[in-house]
């Protein structure tokens, strides 16, 4: 859909499944623009769990809170849409009460992160509010999984910016510490309302 050239990380959850012994996938994408193509390779599948936190209404149009997955993946596609503004609450608050209690049910063998860094405060392409440290907070949550993680470079087109968050997110990486509670808010209990219909998310790392 213009910014992708090959579905990287879906190339990647697929080799690991078919060649290196994994059994489950999980593919976390934070970039703005919903992860349209992942979505679309594994909508069926429930070897591999996707969730996308991503603005909403935005190019590519798609990523409704609606869309769950099909067929055999009904539930495995968690869209997250958030407005423009979003900040480090929603993401983060989206993160620990959505995101990772399915992740925890789902027990990956693999986490992959489409880390697109455009949903920056300054990005001129994005239209969120996240700070380099929000990539670090995030990161740590990632983290709470204790299973083995592959970061792939994906949107960020203020250079500044992208830098300060890619530093953010290897330094966490090497020394992560313990995430900080976030809150729920309405967006977050709507997004659990959808979720909740497939994973119990009580959960916990």
């Amino acid at each position: 859909m213009g910014f992708c050239l090959f579905a990287s990380v879906s190339i990647a959850a697929r080799h690991a499944l078919d060649s290196l012994g994994a059994a489950r996938v999980f593919v976390l994408d934070w970039d703005v623009h919903h992860g349209n193509g992942t979505n679309s390779i594994f909508h069926a599948s429930r070897e591999v769990l996707f969730a996308s936190i991503h603005q909403y209404p935005f190019y590519p149009g798609s990523g409704p809170l609606a869309d769950a997955g099909s067929g055999a993946g009904e539930g495995f596609s968690l869209n997250l849409p958030v407005p423009g503004g979003s900040g480090e609450d929603v993401f983060c608050g989206l993160m620990e009460h959505v995101v990772l209690p399915v992740a925890v049910a789902f027990d990956p063998d693999l986490v992959l992160v489409s880390a697109g860094y455009d949903a920056h405060r300054d990005d001129p392409v994005g239209g969120c509010a996240l700070e380099p440290g929000s990539y670090a907070e995030l990161t740590r949550q990632v983290l709470t999984l204790g299973k083995p993680v592959g970061y792939v470079l994906e949107g960020g087109y203020g250079l500044d910016g992208l830098a300060e968050s890619v530093a953010e997110s290897m330094a966490t990486l090497n020394d992560a510490g313990e995430p900080r509670p976030q809150p729920r808010g309405p967006l977050v209990e709507k997004a659990a309302a959808q979720v909740g219909r497939w994973w119990d998310l009580e959960a916990r790392p």
